[in-house]
């Protein structure tokens, strides 16, 4: 327990972002089956919005992306399939990719306990590494922030990659953190529990919050202590964040024409509709 807490004494003042692993880890057995209980857990919104929010979502993004009864919905970044299965209750053809393995596999039994299995295609992959050229979507779905997990130029391909899959007039929804609305302030907090997101013993967790204006991202570090082994993890996140100018321009560098921007999910009735913004565009 020693090592550890000098290990934490001797950390770097302020982590540069390009020092680091930008993002958590996802596809680690362990880590993917707590962070399911998460997306599962109506008792809160930090990894899925609960039911009630999601179906408001769900009617508003079948009108606005045109979506209709054989349409067919690229969701990328799927976790658990919980927006997909109900866009296929409707009708719909889905693809979901998701990098979270026991996400992907509960997303696929869930089709399966649906009767959905036929409209459903859930695959286990990085999105980085997608390669839908060609595959005519007629819409697509990129919800709850996950494009700010991407460092701009990756962020860039994602996009050029997902117009690839759409079918010309196709139109991509994404849902990203709003600037404006983003805590900038440098902070630290601490937190013990008998068991969570971090570990499913008793843990001591101690975070960090940095803000570097001139890239307009926020590095979060963690340092996760198993208090019965005296074993450490360290853990980063980092959160890019875009304006309005910059979303229009990569996503028509990326091959979309008309980009409509929704602040606040359009007043939808969210619990943090204000942190967000929602940006539907057509692809050329």
């Amino acid at each position: 327990m020693l090592e550890t807490l000098w290990k934490i004494y001797r950390r770097a003042d302020r982590p540069r972002p390009s020092m680091y692993k930008r993002d958590l880890p996802w596809n680690g057995p362990n880590f993917s089956e707590r962070i399911l209980s998460e997306h599962l857990d109506e008792g809160h919104g930090a990894a899925s919005r609960v039911s009630n929010e999601r179906g408001a979502q769900i009617d508003w993004l079948w009108q606005k992306l045109g979506l209709f009864k054989g349409a067919r919905l690229f969701d990328v970044t799927c976790g658990p399939g919980l927006y997909a299965i109900k866009f296929a209750q409707r009708g719909c053809r889905v693809t979901g990719v998701d990098f979270n393995p026991a996400a992907i596999a509960y997303a696929k039994d869930l089709a399966l306990s649906e009767r959905l299995a036929s409209l459903c295609t859930f695959v286990e992959q990085d999105v980085r590494e997608l390669n839908y050229d060609g595959a005519n979507f007629d819409a697509a779905i990129l919800l709850y922030g996950q494009l700010d997990s991407f460092d701009r130029p990756e962020a860039v391909t994602l996009l050029r990659q997902i117009a690839n899959s759409l079918k010309s007039g196709g139109k991509l929804c994404i849902e990203i953190l709003n600037q404006a609305e983003v805590d900038k302030t440098d902070s630290t907090w601490w937190f013990t529990d008998e068991q969570g997101l971090w570990a499913d013993e008793p843990f001591l967790h101690l975070g960090e919050r940095f803000w570097y204006e001139d890239q307009q991202m926020s590095v979060e570090r963690y340092y996760i202590i198993h208090l019965e082994t005296g074993q450490m993890d360290e853990v980063f996140m980092c959160t890019q964040t875009y304006s309005v100018e910059d979303i229009n321009q990569m996503m028509k560098e990326a091959g979309f024409s008309t980009v409509d921007v929704y602040p606040a999910w359009d007043k939808l009735s969210l619990y943090d509709a204000d942190e967000w913004m929602v940006y539907v565009a057509e692809k050329r």
